[in-house]
C-alpha cells in the first residue's frame, strides 16, 4: 500500500493517471475511484493500492495511523512454567 500527496486536485489527479498508465503497461488490471473531485484516489491494481490525497484530507482521514501496527507493550513476559518436583 503506497499513501502519497499531491499539492492540489488537479496534480492528485494527473498522479493518479500516470501511476494508473504505469500500471496497466507492466500488466496489472487497474480500477480507480475519487475521480474527478481528486480530494482522495484510490487506485486498486489488486496487490497494489495506492491512495492520493490533497494534504488536508490525508491530514484529517490519517490512514497511516489506521494502519500503523500496535505499540509494542511495555508488560513484562508471563512467567515459564515450573517442572514438577520429582517424587
Amino acid at each position: 500500500m503506497v499513501i502519497a500527496s499531491g499539492r492540489s486536485s488537479r496534480q492528485v489527479g494527473a498522479m493518479a493517471d500516470h501511476i494508473g498508465r504505469a500500471l496497466k503497461q507492466a500488466g496489472y488490471h487497474v480500477s480507480s475511484e475519487g475521480e474527478p473531485q481528486c480530494d482522495w484516489v484510490l487506485v486498486d491494481a489488486g496487490d497494489i493500492i495506492v491512495h492520493l490525497f490533497r494534504p488536508e484530507v490525508r491530514a484529517f482521514y490519517n490512514l497511516e495511523k489506521i494502519w500503523a501496527r500496535p505499540a509494542e507493550t511495555a508488560a513484562a513476559p508471563a512467567p515459564r512454567p515450573q517442572a514438577a518436583p520429582a517424587v
